[in-house]
């Protein structure tokens, strides 16, 4: 049985630097890509005001057909994206109204992929994925920092990518 993977991308830009790491990895492990900005996901809100929205079809739809979840998101003022932050957040729909997704998300794997303008990413950075996904029962994989030069991916990138990409599949 292979193992089935997304690519959760939350960033400003849908084809920025972000995206070519993105693409990168969906070239190299066959993962699928989800650009969470081309999605209608609201803030979390207590009363549930947002149900119909983006945010339930997507989550049920990668917990039923995926058993890896990496994000992968810009460093943004050294912290996830606004966009990743708001996807994070909506989780709680899942433990309080929608308690199946929830639990099935509990043995799902996740790992995280940060781009920053930095070869250096700030120390716990990683912390709310790490303790996100112990909530939730989920294997946390790993992450690894990439940034852009020229336009491009620079070659220790890649092959820092490509170590990670055998790591975690």
């Amino acid at each position: 049985m292979s193992i089935r993977g997304v690519i959760l991308q939350g960033s400003s830009r849908s084809k920025g630097n972000t995206y070519q790491i993105s693409s990168f990895v969906q070239d190299n492990s066959g993962f699928d890509i989800v650009d969470l900005k081309s999605k209608q996901i609201g803030q979390f809100d207590y009363e549930f005001k947002n149900q119909n929205d983006d945010f339930i079809p997507l989550i049920r739809e990668i917990v039923a057909n995926y058993d890896i979840i990496i994000f992968v998101t810009p460093v943004y003022w050294y912290a996830m994206s606004g966009i990743m932050k708001v996807f994070f957040d909506r989780i709680t729909d899942c433990l309080q109204l929608e308690k199946k997704i929830g639990r099935d998300l509990r043995g799902k794997t996740m790992a995280m992929i940060s781009c920053g303008s930095d070869q250096e990413l700030k120390k716990g950075f990683n912390m709310p994925f790490v303790e996100s996904a112990n909530y939730l029962g989920m294997n946390y994989l790993g992450d690894v920092h990439c940034w852009i030069e020229d336009t491009e991916i620079p070659e220790k990138v890649k092959q820092d990518l490509i170590d990670f990409i055998t790591t975690i599949i």
